[in-house]
C-alpha cells in the first residue's frame, strides 16, 4: 500500500534518541534511511527496512535495528515514513547535452503544447514576431502521428507566417524535419538537387522538395544554423542533471555527443569540454557514460580511435565514475517514423497500407559499417550502433559476430541501440554472444510504444508492431537489455519507461489502445532491473551502483508508490520525494 506522503525528519541521531554502543573497529554511519520500503534489485530481488550509508557508500542494508546500531552522535537520520527506495534511476540511451541544448534554445513543438499544424504556424507567427532580422526560428518535437491532420508541416506550411526568416522544426524522432522556402534557399535545395547518400529530400507530385528532409539530407540545412556559445552547453547540462534529479534519476549513456545532427569533432569537443567545467564546477550531479560519434570514414575513423582510445576504457577504468569516456556511436539505419529504416519487407502507410518499395536504406555503406565496427573493436574501444529496422540489426549483430571472433576480447558489452524488431535470427545471436563474449547487448526504448506509438503502429503494420520490443522474447532467450528513453525523441523520466515496458499503450489510440499487443510485455520487477541494474552495466558500473548493495555507492531514489504492489498507472504517476547520489541529497521535494 501507498503511504501518505509525509514531511522529512532530518536530526542528528544522538538528538533524536540514545545510540546502541558501536563495534570499536567500525566507524559509524554519516546517514541513515529508516522505515522505509527498500527495493534493493539484488539477485534475491530482496527488500528491506533501512540502509545505512558512509563516506558515500552504502554499509549496510537491513532492518531498522540492525542500521540504527550504526548509528553514532552524529549520524544523520531521514525517517521515510514508509515511502518506497529503489536505486538511482537510470538511461542507458539519454541525448543529454543535444536534448538538453534543444531544450533552452528551440521552440517546443511537442504534444499536447501543439496538437494542430494550426498550432505550429501560431507558434512560428510568435517566434517571428520578437525575432531579430534574419534570425532563424528554430523549434523541436512535432510529431504528425500527433497532429489533427496526420500529416507533415511543409514548408507551405511555414512560409506564411515566417516570411524571409529561416526555419527549421525538427521532428520528434531527430531524423528528419521541415525546413522553410527561406531555409531551402540557403541551402541551394531546389528541384534539381539529388538526394545524398543516406538521405531523402522529400518531393511533392511535380518534383518539388516540400521542405521535408530525413537523415543526411537535414544537414543540407542544419550546417547554416549558428553553433551554440559555450555557456548555452554548460547551462543545458547542468539545467538537464536537475531535471533528472528531480525525477529520482542519477546516470545517463549520453549517445553521440555534440550539438550538430552530422558528425563533427569541434561539436563534439566542446560538448565534451563542456560535460567537463559543468563537472568541475560541482553541478553535474548525475553519471554520465558519453559516446563518441563515428565518422563515415575508416581514415577518420582511424584518427578518432586514436584521439579518444587513451581515455576511453571502460572496460579497464571508469575514473571516478562521474564522468566516463565510454566509446563510439555508429549509425546503421535511421527512423521508423521516416521509414528510412533499413527493413527486410516494405514500410506500412496507415497500418494496412504500403509503402511500396520502401524498405529504408543504410546510413552508410554496409560494408563500411562491418570494417566500422571491426575498426573500434580492434582498438578497444566499446560500440553502440543505431540499428531500428530488421535487416540494420540483422547486418549489425553479424558484423559484432565477425570482430568477435577475429578477435575474441571479452567484456566489451557492444551495444545494438534501439533493436526495435529484431528477427529470431539476430535474437538466438545476441544471447550467444552475451554468453560468451559479453556483448551484442540491446538498449531499447519501452517509450516508443507510447509517446511516438502512433506513428510507429502506422508505419510498422499490425505484424510488425507486436514484436517491437520483444522484452519478453529476449527474457525467454536469457538475453540482458538496458532502458533507455533517446530523450528528446520521448520523456525522459524512466518511471514512464518502465509503465510502458509493461503495458504497451500507444498515447493516443490511433489504431487502438492494444496496437502492440501484450504478449512483449514484462513485469515491473524485470522493467524495474532494466532501468537500474541491467542500465548500470552498460555504463560499466554495475558493481557500484545500479542495486542497493553494501560496498555500492549510496545512489538512492525515494518514491511516494511501492512499485511492487501498485498497479501500472500508478507507477506512471509516481512521485519522486527525494534523490541521493553518493549519499548527498541532490533533490528533495
Amino acid at each position: 500500500m501507498t503511504l501518505k506522503f509525509r514531511p522529512w525528519i532530518l536530526a542528528v541521531a544522538g538528538s533524536l534518541l540514545p545510540c546502541p554502543p558501536l563495534q570499536a573497529t567500525e566507524p559509524p554511519a554519516d546517514r541513515l534511511l529508516v522505515n522505509g520500503n527498500i527495493l534493493t534489485v539484488d539477485a534475491q530481488d530482496s527488500v528491506a527496512e533501512a540502509i545505512a550509508i558512509r563516506d558515500g557508500r552504502i554499509v549496510a542494508v537491513g532492518t531498522d535495528a540492525e542500521i540504527e546500531a550504526l548509528a553514532g552522535p552524529d549520524t544523520e537520520r531521514i525517517d521515510l515514513a514508509g515511502l518506497t527506495v529503489t536505486p538511482g534511476l537510470l538511461d542507458a540511451h539519454l541525448h543529454l547535452s543535444s536534448g538538453g541544448l534543444l531544450r533552452v534554445t528551440q521552440a517546443d513543438l511537442s504534444f499536447p503544447i501543439i496538437k494542430s499544424i494550426e498550432d505550429v504556424t501560431g507558434l512560428v507567427a510568435e517566434r517571428r514576431a520578437a525575432a531579430e532580422e534574419g534570425e532563424w526560428l528554430l523549434g523541436r518535437g512535432w510529431d504528425e502521428g500527433k497532429l489533427a491532420e496526420r500529416r507533415y508541416i511543409l514548408a507551405s506550411d511555414l512560409d506564411p507566417v515566417s516570411g524571409e526568416h529561416p526555419a527549421w522544426l525538427s521532428h520528434t524522432m531527430g531524423h528528419y524535419g521541415t525546413a522553410n522556402s527561406a531555409a531551402l534557399r540557403l541551402a541551394g535545395i531546389d528541384r534539381n538537387t539529388p538526394d545524398p547518400a543516406g538521405g531523402t529530400i522529400d518531393r511533392d507530385d511535380a518534383g518539388e522538395p516540400t521542405g521535408v528532409l530525413k537523415e543526411s539530407a537535414m544537414a543540407l540545412v542544419t550546417r547554416h544554423i549558428p553553433p551554440p556559445d559555450a555557456g548555452e552547453m554548460r547551462e543545458a547540462i547542468a539545467a538537464m542533471a536537475d531535471e533528472l534529479n528531480r525525477e529520482c534519476m542519477t546516470g545517463a549513456k549520453d549517445p553521440g555527443i555534440g550539438y550538430s545532427l552530422v558528425q563533427d569533432p569541434r561539436s563534439a569537443q566542446d560538448t565534451w569540454d563542456a560535460y567537463r567545467e559543468v563537472l568541475a564546477a560541482g553541478d553535474l550531479s548525475i553519471r554520465v557514460f558519453a559516446l563518441w560519434r563515428s565518422p563515415e570514414s575508416l581514415q577518420e575513423a582511424h584518427e578518432l580511435a586514436k584521439r579518444i582510445a587513451p581515455f576511453s576504457r571502460p572496460m579497464e577504468s571508469t575514473g571516478d565514475d562521474r564522468l566516463i569516456s565510454g566509446g563510439v556511436k555508429i549509425f546503421a539505419d535511421g527512423s521508423g517514423g521516416a521509414r528510412t529504416a533499413w527493413m527486410w519487407q516494405d514500410w506500412n502507410r496507415e497500418r494496412i497500407g504500403l509503402d511500396e518499395g520502401n524498405r529504408g536504406y543504410p546510413a552508410i555503406d554496409a560494408i563500411v559499417l562491418r570494417d566500422l565496427i571491426m575498426l573500434y573493436h580492434d582498438a578497444g574501444l566499446h560500440v553502440g550502433v543505431h540499428a531500428i529496422g530488421d535487416r540494420a540489426i540483422d547486418w549489425t549483430v553479424a558484423a559484432m559476430t565477425v570482430a568477435l571472433i577475429r578477435n575474441p576480447r571479452h567484456g566489451m558489452r557492444h551495444s545494438i541501440i534501439h533493436a526495435n524488431i529484431p528477427t529470431d535470427l539476430a535474437m538466438n545471436t545476441m544471447a550467444a554472444l552475451q554468453q560468451n563474449f559479453d556483448a551484442a547487448y540491446p538498449e531499447p526504448q519501452a517509450n516508443f510504444t507510447w509517446w511516438i506509438g502512433d506513428t510507429y503502429a502506422g508505419n510498422f503494420g499490425e505484424a510488425r508492431s507486436h514484436r517491437l520490443n520483444p522484452f519478453r522474447s529476449f527474457q525467454r532467450r536469457g538475453i540482458q537489455w538496458a532502458g533507455g528513453s533517446d530523450y528528446s525523441v520521448t520523456p525522459f523520466p524512466a518511471r514512464y519507461g518502465i509503465w510502458a515496458s509493461m503495458v504497451r499503450q500507444p498515447l493516443l489510440g490511433v489504431y487502438g489502445s492494444d496496437a502492440f499487443g501484450s504478449e512483449e510485455a514484462v513485469d515491473v520487477r524485470t522493467a524495474l532491473r532494466s532501468f537500474t541494474l541491467w542500465a548500470a552495466h552498460q555504463m560499466f558500473l554495475e558493481k557500484k551502483t545500479g542495486s542497493i548493495e553494501v560496498g555500492k555507492y549510496a545512489d538512492i531514489a525515494v518514491w511516494d508508490t511501492d512499485l511492487y504492489s501498485a498497479e501500472p498507472d500508478a507507477i506512471k504517476n509516481m512521485q519522486c520525494q527525494m534523490t541521493l547520489l553518493e549519499g548527498e541529497i541532490v533533490y528533495q521535494k
